[in-house]
């Protein structure tokens, strides 16, 4: 069932990309809740990069699927005191949003390991219940990245305001996508825009993104937390 999931939403990212006259996104296949078993049948189906809201679930998902060459993202907040953790585990972590947590991923990344790809999340639409930080601050932040050799800055993370109405969510991705336009025009190196998810990654790509964050559409519901 996740086999065929998977195949209907590489198709709609295609046909999306198609008629918007974009390059073909990366699906990051969101498994926050999801068990090894669920990821590893996506896996066997050909997906490789997955995205994790909570490093201690991760931690257990990666130590069962370790070997399967799979690709691991960060996507919620992340405190300082789980750097070190982090650091460690994930491939991608696409919730950097200030100072002191680029320097506490930067210390704690082995120097056995690649350098850690990290995108900056910015709070796009200025909601004070969401992580990330105000547009105007992603060229500092931008520039404390890149003084980090065990860091690499490919990009920037945003989550709009959920309004009920996909369509409505079109300004805030236009405006990141100039926000990238800028980046990339100081740190050639940079070319990731997550931005768009389940109800609204046809619209998200139609502005730029470059990956999108699928769970709903390929795993079904989230199991409840008491069920």
């Amino acid at each position: 069932m996740r086999a065929r999931a998977l195949k209907d939403i590489l198709l709609q990212l295609q046909n999306a990309a198609a008629r918007a006259g974009r390059p073909e996104p990366r699906l990051l296949a969101v498994s926050k809740t999801q068990d090894a078993t669920a990821v590893a049948e996506l896996a066997n189906a050909g997906q490789r990069a997955f995205g994790e809201n909570y490093v201690q679930e991760a931690m257990a998902k990666a130590a069962a699927l370790e070997g399967r060459g799979l690709e691991w993202h960060l996507i919620g907040h992340l405190q300082s005191n789980k750097a070190k953790e982090a650091a460690a585990i994930f491939d991608w972590v696409q919730t950097v949003d200030r100072p002191k947590l680029v320097e506490a991923l930067a210390r704690h990344r082995a120097d056995d390991r690649p350098p850690l790809n990290v995108l900056i999340q910015v709070n796009i639409d200025d909601e004070a219940s969401k992580h990330g930080c105000q547009p105007d601050d992603v060229p500092a932040l931008a520039r404390a990245i890149a003084t980090q050799p065990r860091l690499h800055l490919r990009g920037l993370m945003v989550i709009p305001t959920p309004h009920p109405d996909p369509e409505q969510r079109r300004d805030a991705f236009r405006r990141t996508h100039a926000l990238f336009d800028a980046l990339r025009a100081g740190y050639p190196a940079v070319d990731t825009l997550s931005m768009g998810m389940s109800d609204d990654h046809a619209i998200a790509i139609a502005e730029g993104a470059t990956m999108v964050r699928i769970g709903t559409a390929l795993f079904g519901a989230r199991p409840r937390k008491d069920a």
